[in-house]
């Protein structure tokens, strides 16, 4: 059986998700090597993910969609994607004591 081979896309409102807690972490808390090595572990995961992006349970708890979101925990954040045919695509990074389940259906 050959494995699947998946595409990366990251969105760009995962970018600024991702920009907006950096800049929080490097300038109001004044650690810019916390969001350094955030930035690293969360490219980390990602590509850690890739070749297996449909082996995991999809996240729970939020209405049914055409694709479902999966879920990737780093340190204090959740990474949300979906698979779209042979792509998996990037599309959000929450703090993990956000409401999850807001938050995805304010911005899907």
């Amino acid at each position: 059986m050959e494995k699947k081979q998946y595409e990366l896309k990251i969105l760009p409102l995962f970018e600024h998700d991702l920009n907006a807690i950096t800049d929080y972490i490097a300038y109001r808390l004044r650690n810019p090597d916390a969001a350094d090595h955030l930035i690293d572990a969360v490219e980390k995961a990602i590509y850690e993910r890739l070749p297996m992006a449909e082996s995991f349970e999809p996240y729970h708890g939020i209405a049914e969609r055409e694709f479902p979101y999966y879920w990737i925990k780093v340190n204090n954040y959740i990474i949300f994607y979906v698979v779209i045919d042979s792509v998996m695509e990037v599309r959000r990074i929450f703090y993990i004591k956000r409401n999850m389940k807001k938050l995805l259906s304010e911005f899907g």
